[in-house]
């Protein structure tokens, strides 16, 4: 009996170790298969350069389905926050291409799509950042020059803007963090440019406000406990949009920290609202 029982455990044993093999090669296949899939989607914003005299600014372009230059179609820019800065022209994809690489909305709102990447010691916005305590201090300078990512970023899109199958009157950008103060400061830069933009958990100067308040439909977006990037820096920017004869959305997620993204980009209407806007 004793003999048959070592047998019995013995056998149970074996059982159990080829069941975890199993379950660990087909978890392994399965993250394989989804990096792999993760892959081919990337590859699908292509990799492009800039170049403006001896600066280069490095960004991934996502072109519509069966795309055809006889065709027009609307543009999009997307500016990442800084912890995608760098030069790998890869990092600026973590946040916000999913969105736009979904079949669905793919199907739904072919666009051209852009992903710039900022140089990892530089920003979007001409902002002063404080990180020696948090939420980080931030002021944005009135009258200062462009950084030179934002000048490339600028050349970029007065460039592309420039093509025949863009339609001029259905350009917009958006951006989170870092880019959301980015996506504020283009508006400043290039009101007349953009038809509508969405920034998330973003800052930027309430007397440029005036320069696109009443010509680029907005939807800001930010986390109540946001502890990066205070979110009182949001309601200043709605409020001054407000007081410059602009009507954007706003939408402050109670529970969100900085991450508001991942519910901003969950919006069922965002792309919706947002390929509905028209200059004309």
């Amino acid at each position: 009996m004793s003999l048959l029982l070592q047998m019995l455990k013995s056998k149970i044993e074996n059982m159990t170790l080829q069941y975890n093999y199993i379950k660990i090669l087909f978890v392994s296949l399965f993250m394989l298969s989804s990096l792999s899939l993760l892959a081919q989607q990337e590859n699908l914003f292509t990799e492009e350069n800039f170049v403006h005299e001896t600066d280069t600014l490095k960004y991934r372009m996502l072109l519509p389905e069966n795309f055809d230059e006889s065709n027009q179609y609307p543009l999009v820019l997307f500016l990442h926050g800084a912890g995608e800065r760098g030069d790998d022209n890869k990092k600026q994809l973590v946040h916000g291409s999913k969105l736009f690489l979904d079949n669905t909305n793919r199907g739904a709102f072919p666009a051209i799509v852009i992903f710039p990447q900022c140089p990892k010691n530089s920003y979007w916005s001409n902002a002063e950042v404080d990180r020696s305590s948090y939420p980080i201090s931030l002021s944005f300078p009135k009258d200062k020059e462009a950084t030179k990512p934002m000048q490339l970023v600028i050349g970029l899109m007065q460039e592309l803007t420039g093509k025949d199958y863009v339609n001029k009157d259905k350009v917009y950008v958006g951006g989170l963090s870092m880019g959301g103060m980015g996506t504020f400061e283009i508006l400043s830069r290039q009101p007349d440019m953009f038809a509508a933009a969405f920034v998330i958990c973003g800052d930027g100067n309430t007397e440029l406000t005036k320069n696109y308040a009443t010509k680029v439909d907005l939807w800001v977006f930010h986390g109540a406990n946001d502890d990066v990037v205070d979110p009182r820096g949001s309601v200043k920017m709605v409020n001054a949009i407000l007081e410059n004869g602009g009507k954007p959305n706003f939408t402050l997620y109670a529970d969100d920290n900085h991450n508001s993204w991942d519910s901003a980009f969950a919006e069922p209407e965002l792309l919706t609202w947002l390929f509905s806007k028209s200059k004309n």
